[in-house]
């Protein structure tokens, strides 16, 4: 009996081993505290211990030289690379004959005319020395803001009043200045790009142009020449072209002939009174000049339509480049007191924007006026400077794009609307931006009705002469556009084919 207790007892105790070795948990190799247990004690709890090997770096090593030189060669892959070449070469030349079909397509740039220094920007009058400035010493910094090509200076030389014993071309009057004085004038106009023009009429204080025994000599022309002058202005030229015809192929051999020693062309300015434009016309073929500044746009009683058609019989008759517009010579006046004052800006456009070369009187960028004499004081600051800085600013601006847009230095003209108080007309020159100018002489407003076919709907105001017009680059409708009293206007508009 004592037997079985204790056997089973002793199976009692082994089932609760069992039991508890069971209800441990199997840590993988860690005991109660977390620390590792002993391979024995790991095994006695029943825990598996795993060693899991660390994966294998796999590293792409591509095709040997010899696997792709066998893969080359498969028929596959050759018929691929023909392909492929093939087709890069097709879509080269379709480009290539795309290209060319444009060029063929496109219209062709006209070629630039030749121009000379006088055709490229304004030329500037000053007739008295005195009026302008002190002396000979001038003030060029002010003609470079203007973008002014040309100066036009003088007479300076001595020439007593209808007295031809006392004439002396080579002396500088005293009132003008000195040789020294001139030279530091043309040095510094030169440095500036501008031009001096000598204005060499014998008898500019007298009754008439020319005495009828003296001329003007060549040794005279030939010392000018020499001081760097860039070219003549000579009053008169109907008269000793008729009545000494030797003598003026002389003047023009000497001044229009260029030399080895100097390559730039010197300009030959011829001036007339005549006012008629067939006469104009006639004098310009008939002696030669480069330019001959005339009286065609200030002609008594002329209205809008007649100064058209004068302004589209030389143009049709002559290259614009012999075309020479003004409204005063140097002794006729001043632009704001030959056209009023009020029409000051319309004229600076007009002369800005018309076919040919500007020329101005000293003083017509800020509307000086002739106060009982043709040679007014130059006013370099006075009561009305917001008004004349205005009409400077307007100047300098039309000036500016001349010599930057090539449908205004060069481009052709055309005349779009003409009535007795009321001109348009169109500067175009090949694909080139196209510039319109529209002016209004009356007292009123107008409204000019510009719908051609060469023109579009709308324009881009580029500049006006009147403050209270559409802002620059604002649109303004063609087909009815308003004009206010004595205004005018440059509109711009894209070249279309």
């Amino acid at each position: 009996m004592q037997t079985f207790t204790h056997k089973l007892s002793n199976a009692q105790e082994a089932e609760l081993d069992q039991e508890e070795q069971e209800k441990q948990p199997m840590t993988g190799g860690l005991d109660a505290c977390g620390d590792a247990a002993s391979p024995g004690a790991a095994e006695k709890n029943g825990s598996v211990h795993l060693k899991i090997p660390e994966e294998a770096e796999v590293k792409f090593t591509g095709l040997s030289k010899e696997e792709l030189l066998r893969v080359a060669g498969t028929p596959g892959w050759v018929r691929t690379r023909w392909a492929l070449l093939i087709v890069f070469w097709l879509g080269w030349l379709g480009m290539l004959v795309a290209a060319v079909v444009l060029i063929l397509q496109a219209p062709p740039c006209r070629d630039l005319p030749e121009l000379n220094w006088w055709n490229k920007g304004p030329l500037y009058q000053i007739g008295d020395v005195q009026a302008f400035s002190q002396n000979l010493k001038g003030e060029t910094a002010d003609l470079e803001q203007l973008k002014v090509k040309g100066l036009v200076l003088g007479p300076i030389h001595v020439a007593p009043a209808d007295q031809p014993k006392d004439l002396r071309f080579e002396e500088i009057s005293p009132d003008a200045g000195n040789l020294e004085q001139f030279k530091g004038l043309v040095k510094a106009a030169h440095k500036k790009g501008i031009s001096v023009v000598l204005d060499l009429t014998p008898n500019y204080r007298g009754s008439g142009s020319w005495f009828s025994n003296v001329s003007v000599t060549n040794s005279a022309l030939v010392f000018w020449l020499d001081q760097g002058v860039d070219g003549v202005q000579l009053a008169g030229v109907e008269r000793v072209a008729s009545v000494v015809p030797l003598l003026w192929s002389d003047i023009r051999a000497i001044v229009q002939n260029g030399t080895e020693e100097r390559a730039k062309k010197r300009v030959l300015i011829g001036v007339t009174e005549r006012t008629s434009a067939d006469e104009v016309s006639s004098l310009l073929s008939s002696t030669g000049v480069d330019l001959l500044l005339s009286g065609v746009l200030r002609a008594a009683n002329t209205d809008a339509t007649e100064r058209a058609q004068s302004i589209q019989q030389l143009y049709s008759s002559h290259n614009q480049s012999r075309l020479a517009w003004s409204l005063g010579g140097r002794a006729d006046g001043h632009l704001a007191t030959l056209g009023g004052p009020a029409l000051l800006r319309l004229h600076q456009l007009l002369l800005l924007t018309l076919p040919g070369t500007p020329v101005f009187n000293y003083g017509d960028e800020i509307g000086l006026e002739d106060e009982g004499t043709n040679f007014p004081k130059m006013l370099w600051d006075s009561e009305q400077q917001e008004e004349r800085e205005s009409s400077r600013r307007l100047f300098q601006a039309l000036s500016e794009l001349r010599g930057r847009e090539r449908s205004l230095m060069f481009g052709d003209f055309l005349l779009l609307y003409n009535s007795s108080s009321s001109l348009a007309f169109l500067r175009s020159w090949d694909q080139s931006e196209r510039y319109l100018a529209a002016f209004n002489w009356a007292d009123e407003a107008a409204t000019l009705p510009l719908s051609l076919p060469a023109l579009p709907q709308h324009a881009t105001v580029s500049l006006s002469t009147d403050d209270g017009s559409p802002a620059s680059n604002s649109k303004v409708q063609l087909e009815a556009l308003r004009l206010g009293p004595g205004q005018a206007t440059l509109l711009k508009f894209p070249y279309s084919a």
